[in-house]
């Protein structure tokens, strides 16, 4: 669970210290809609997340009661078509919907000094940061850096597909990503980019903490810049005619080794 922590007066480089720009929805750049039975339990679960207005069936209602109780929230009750009608007919919500608030990004500086990162450069697709976010919950990663601008809402699709992890993973925005390695880098951090073709394999690598993981979007994979701040490049091993993966199967992989052979 993610704890307050004092933050500093000077702004770190390449670093927002602000809200993200992407967080909203529609014009109202606070509000954020969460949906999904494990979004929405790992968000009452969380004290720091707020609660605006929680929407529920009566199965969903029962399901959280012990939460909805704990955290005194009003629970408005909601038919599946109300909840269709709120987030659209193919948002898989199983009867619930909680309007709520992004939670504040973590700076670079406040990210544990042993810790492994994962790092997604320009990864758009909210479904693959989502389940991103799950493995670096799964693993213990200290956090998820992603770059304030080409990076999806951290609501509703991408919510769901995480299962919690969006309220456990502290999440960092950096303007610059180059910058946002650099920074890594005078702080001690391995960067280690992943790419299909790179000749050394994860699995012999010699990774030590603290450890960036740093993987590009699904096609267009890292960009030269992003390459450039790494130290060294690897491959995840494949077999057969199938020789990659996407960037959420990546995670997960590179996440299992890391947390196995990181020291």
């Amino acid at each position: 669970m993610r704890r307050p922590r004092p933050r500093p007066n000077r702004p770190e480089r390449g670093v927002s210290r602000g809200r993200p720009r992407h967080a909203g929805r529609g014009t109202d750049s606070d509000r954020i809609l969460l949906f999904g039975l494990h979004a929405v339990e790992a968000a009452l679960a969380n004290p720091n997340r707020p609660v605006s207005r929680l929407l529920a069936t009566e199965n969903a209602a029962q399901r959280l009661a012990a939460l909805i109780a704990k955290r005194g929230v009003k629970l408005e009750p909601a038919s599946p078509r109300d909840l269709d009608r709120l987030l659209g007919p193919d948002a898989v919500h199983q009867g619930v919907a909680l309007e709520t608030e992004a939670l504040p990004p973590l700076g670079l500086d406040e990210v544990s000094p042993d810790g492994i990162l994962l790092v997604l450069d320009q990864v758009t697709d909210p479904q693959n940061v989502g389940a991103a976010l799950r493995s670096a919950a799964a693993f213990g990663a200290a956090g998820l850096v992603l770059t304030e601008r080409h990076s999806p809402p951290l609501q509703g699709v991408l919510a769901k597909a995480a299962s919690g992890a969006l309220d456990i993973v502290p999440l960092i925005f950096v303007k610059n990503l180059a910058q946002g390695l650099a920074e890594l880098g005078e702080r001690g951090f391995l960067r280690v980019g992943l790419a299909e073709e790179a000749s050394e394999a994860l699995e012999d690598a010699a990774l030590t903490r603290p450890l960036a993981l740093v993987l590009g979007a699904e096609g267009k994979g890292l960009r030269h810049l992003t390459r450039e701040h790494c130290d060294r490049l690897c491959r995840i091993s494949t077999q057969g005619s199938f020789g990659s993966l996407n960037v959420s199967n990546a995670a997960a992989v590179a996440l299992h080794w890391a947390s196995l052979k990181a020291r």
